[in-house]
């Protein structure tokens, strides 16, 4: 495998791999990076590691509780390791708890957007960009006012080019000195449970760039980073943003993932990158 891929392209992983099991250390259960981390080794042919890591996504699911991706993925262990040990017992235990129970997993209910996915009007009724979310977030726990919330928050325009990059709710509330970044991002890292990406350390994948409408980056403040695996790695400031994830999910078929990164960052390269 490692034939068949450039120098670069085998730094690049190793970076992923380095950022993604730091992420991975702190958050057992964040499947999604454990199924970029076995990504990465499967690309380097470390078979080892792509057993383990699958091992590790297995345990995140059973954690969940969402036995039935547990055994999907114990059973794709067992498929080129049929007599490890370990696969057998876990695979045993999930099957005898699954066994007691009948209930259906939940499903999310699309965004009124997202249902209209063949129309491009809509009105500000049908955008969920994450304010009420965010306002409960802030003001409920006191970080902010009410009157500072609605000083802060700003909508892009909908329906034109924004021209230009709008900044994230918290970018602003740093600005006007109302709140610290790094404890709006330690708030939303806590209740979003999403990891943090450094991006300053992150090599943008400028084919995946492409593929979104750079207003939809400039909008939204939202940039792509590459894709790995059946996902889109996504940097944001704001993970409640469903009408963004909604505009997101229509340039791509790669399930949307998102990652808290540092607004400031973040703006300067949505600028460098998004031409």
């Amino acid at each position: 495998m490692l034939g068949t891929i450039s120098p670069g392209e085998e730094a690049q992983l190793m970076q992923t791999i380095e950022m993604f099991e730091v992420i991975t250390q702190s958050q057992p259960q964040d499947y999604q990076s454990l199924e970029i981390l076995k990504e990465a080794y499967l690309k380097l042919a470390r078979p080892k590691d792509v057993i383990n890591t699958s091992k590790r996504i297995a345990q995140a699911y059973v954690q969940l509780g969402q036995l039935s991706s547990a055994i999907l993925e114990y059973e794709t262990i067992l498929q080129s390791h049929p007599d490890d040990a370990e696969a057998l017992a876990a695979m045993a235990d999930i099957e005898s708890k699954a066994n007691s129970l009948t209930a259906m997993p939940a499903v999310m209910e699309p965004s009124p957007a997202s249902k209209n996915k063949g129309t491009s009007q809509f009105s500000a009724n049908d955008v969920d960009d994450g304010k009420s979310t965010m306002q409960k977030l802030f003001v409920e726990s006191k970080l902010i006012t009410q009157g500072e919330f609605d000083l802060c928050w700003v909508k892009p325009p909908l329906h034109e080019s924004p021209g230009k990059v709008y900044e994230p709710f918290i970018q602003t509330l740093a600005d006007k000195g109302i709140c610290p970044i790094e404890k709006s991002l330690r708030l939303l890292s806590d209740k979003a449970r999403l990891a943090y990406i450094p991006l300053d350390r992150y090599d943008i994948d400028a084919e995946t760039v492409r593929i979104f409408p750079k207003d939809l980056c400039f909008r939204w403040c939202v940039l792509p980073l590459e894709r790995m695996s059946k996902s889109v790695l996504v940097a944001t400031a704001n993970p409640y943003n469903k009408h963004a994830t909604d505009e997101l999910s229509k340039a791509t078929h790669h399930r949307v993932m998102y990652y808290l990164c540092s607004p400031p960052e973040l703006l300067k390269l949505i600028r460098k990158v998004c031409r």
